[in-house]
């Protein structure tokens, strides 16, 4: 991770939709023109980001981000980018809790004026934690704050979470229920499955996921408790914050009614992979940010729900990152960045720690 090129998120000319964007824009607020039209360094590997300002007399948002669904050409990292869903999802977290979720503006369900369809927010201002290079790496903002300053972060992040789960009332959630029978874990699963399968189709299948799966069924839960609306992807990189305080929560796209603790799990584990891989290029990272027993300690603090059978959701956790993983893999193999190797579960960049989970030694 440390020498590796960074995977290619598009295939999308910036200065054109540039100039499509501004097309659009005079159609919803006349003669407001679309200007300093920026790709983000920190876009993402799904859903693609673009920052812009709007030169308008009295525009209703001055600075704005617009997320646009991912470009078809560029091997997409889902196989459905379902826009409208996300942009329903922002506007109740915001009607229904006191989350600092960026409120959305409009809707494009027609993918003619951007290739796509996309939707328009307030853009937040302040700084994220980087993913690339990590975080837990030396020589970005986080790691050189203090512990005190970490602390209070981490503190407010999993307070994002807590607040969530129990201000959102599920039923104004069932347009997010996952297809499928059973209880809500038991569809987010088979949803993980399914994502898998389409992953894989054609491919060289991973034995390594195939066993996480396995090792799912011997762990599961005998109770997964009552579901709560889900983030999906809960973690600091997609919070934006003002010195240490969150001022937006954004990367909506895989909310869905699930247990507390899937939230949780995804919370720890995507921490620990970071923390792991700069262990593994020789810097000792950040070990005591966001430990898995703190993190539950201060959920439960802040909700009452104490977090249970946390080995079977950070396995989940992991299971579900090397999927994502895998499939980024095959993609830059599509564009001809890397080789197919002889073991294609070395593609997973955590192989070692999701192996590790699997046979119960991780956690030690």
């Amino acid at each position: 991770m440390a020498t590796a090129p960074r995977p290619r998120t598009t295939t999308r000319d910036p200065e054109e939709l540039a100039h499509r964007l501004t097309a659009w824009l005079d159609t919803r607020l006349p003669g407001a023109k679309a200007v300093d039209v920026r790709v983000p360094s920190s876009n993402g590997m799904s859903s693609e980001t673009l920052l812009f300002d709007i030169d308008h007399p009295e525009p209703p948002l001055h600075a704005c981000a617009l997320r646009l669904a991912a470009d078809p050409a560029a091997y997409t990292v889902f196989p459905v980018y379902d826009l409208p869903r996300q942009f329903r999802t922002m506007r109740m977290v915001a009607d229904r809790t006191d989350l600092p979720v960026p409120a959305v503006r409009w809707l494009e369900e027609d993918p003619g004026p951007l290739g796509a369809p996309f939707f328009v927010m307030e853009r937040a201002e302040g700084r994220v934690p980087p993913d690339v290079m990590p975080y837990t790496y030396e020589g970005n903002w986080l790691h050189a704050a203090t512990d005190a300053e970490r602390e209070h972060l981490e503190a407010a992040s999993v307070g994002i979470v807590a607040r969530l789960h129990d201000q959102v009332p599920l039923r104004e959630a069932e347009f997010l229920t996952l297809p499928g029978d059973g209880d809500a874990l038991h569809r987010h699963v088979a949803s993980q499955r399914a994502y898998y399968a389409w992953v894989v189709d054609g491919l060289a299948r991973s034995p390594l996921i195939e066993s996480a799966f396995d090792r799912l069924t011997e762990l599961w839960p005998a109770d997964p408790g009552e579901p709560v609306l889900n983030w999906g992807d809960a973690r600091i990189g997609n919070v934006v914050y003002d010195g240490f305080d969150p001022v937006a929560v954004l990367d909506w796209e895989m909310a869905a009614p699930a247990p507390r603790e899937v939230d949780l799990g995804w919370t720890v584990y995507l921490h620990r992979f970071f923390q792991d891989l700069t262990v593994a290029f020789g810097q000792s990272g950040l070990p005591e940010f966001f430990r898995r027993d703190r993190v539950e300690e201060r959920y439960a603090e802040l909700t009452g729900h104490t977090p249970r059978d946390m080995d079977f959701y950070t396995l989940y956790a992991a299971l579900r990152h090397a999927i994502v993983m895998l499939r980024i893999a095959y993609r830059q193999v599509h564009f001809g960045e890397v080789a197919v190797p002889a073991d294609p579960d070395t593609l997973i960049l955590h192989h070692g720690s999701l192996r590790a989970m699997v046979q119960g030694s991780y956690w030690g």
